[in-house]
């Protein structure tokens, strides 16, 4: 069964937001999709100047390998797609704000935030995962589910926990969002578990 698509506003909403099940078993994980993929995380533009504003603060949580590649390529870098994402260190797919704790990796700016020092919490496109947004051509935006091999344990695990996307991304589709369109999102959960 093909997902239907839901609008509110200007943003089409696939509903596999609301019928899918995620959550981030990191146990399995240890955040590799932090360290594999063709290119960084993707950026929206104002991101930019907040990595570069922010960096002070963020920037001691950081391998020094990181930090290096942030002297040298920037803040971001444009991939091949034209796609404004984090750099990456040298020609591997660790991104250059990835860190490594023993086997895992977690997020220097987010560990950064979590402990008080930064007011960025990390690139927007990241905490909204498995959710991908694009901006079509019509001026809508669209949100579709992004679905990635290494994050198969976190779709099972959120349906062995009964936990819909949208519930586990609360706090950040509110934080990109809003209240009122997280509202509008469990209206449509209402109405389209009615109709099962």
């Amino acid at each position: 069964m093909h997902p239907s698509i839901i609008r509110i506003g200007d943003i089409l909403v696939s509903s596999e937001i609301i019928t899918e099940y995620f959550s981030c078993d990191y146990e399995k994980c240890g955040g590799i999709c932090c360290i594999v993929g063709d290119s960084g995380a993707p950026l929206e533009e104002m991101e930019g100047d907040i990595l570069k504003a922010e960096y002070p603060n963020y920037a001691a949580w950081m391998s020094a390998e990181g930090r290096a590649q942030v002297e040298k390529k920037g803040f971001f870098e444009i991939d091949m797609d034209g796609d404004m994402v984090t750099p990456l260190i040298g020609d591997r797919e660790e991104c250059v704000y990835s860190r490594f704790e023993g086997s895992h990796c977690f997020c220097a700016i987010e560990r950064a935030f979590c402990a008080g020092r930064c007011d960025f919490a990390k690139p927007i496109s990241c905490r909204l995962y498995p959710i991908r947004v694009s901006k079509l051509s019509s001026g809508l935006t669209a949100l579709n589910i992004h679905r990635w091999p290494i994050c198969d344990c976190a779709f099972e695990k959120g349906k062995k926990e009964g936990i819909p996307v949208y519930k586990f991304l609360r706090n950040p589709i509110i934080f990109r969002y809003g209240e009122e369109f997280y509202s509008e999102l469990e209206s449509a959960a209402s109405t389209l578990s009615a109709r099962s």
